[in-house]
């Protein structure tokens, strides 16, 4: 298992942070809980940001704790994912989550998929 708490690897803002832990205390998540954060393909910009709440360990994911929140990241979705900022959003143009990742070259209008 790897446990990994390099900033380098991936950010979650406090706002971020925040708000994943409203969602899990409304949603009765149980103790334990992460937030698995992965990329699949598909969305107009070929890649696409994936998010849910899970309690297991997978073989290759790299768990990462910051700000309170942990992350389970499966090792193919690290290597498009490394360096990512996970922040939130509530103003005046939406409310939702917003990935900051360098490592896209190329984003969609509503910044829900990317290519690199």
């Amino acid at each position: 298992m790897s446990n990994v708490q390099n900033e380098t690897e991936i950010k979650v803002t406090e706002k971020a942070a925040n708000q994943v832990q409203q969602i899990m205390k409304e949603n009765k998540v149980p103790e334990g809980y992460g937030l698995r954060v992965g990329v699949k393909g598909g969305g107009c910009s070929g890649l696409t940001y994936t998010l849910g709440f899970d309690g297991e360990y997978r073989e290759g994911d790299t768990i990462i704790e910051e700000n309170g929140v942990k992350l389970f990241v499966d090792g193919k979705s690290l290597f498009y994912l490394t360096g990512m900022e996970l922040d939130f959003t509530d103003g005046l143009n939406g409310r939702g989550f917003i990935f900051n990742n360098p490592n896209a070259v190329k984003t969609c209008g509503c910044g829900e998929s990317f290519s690199v």
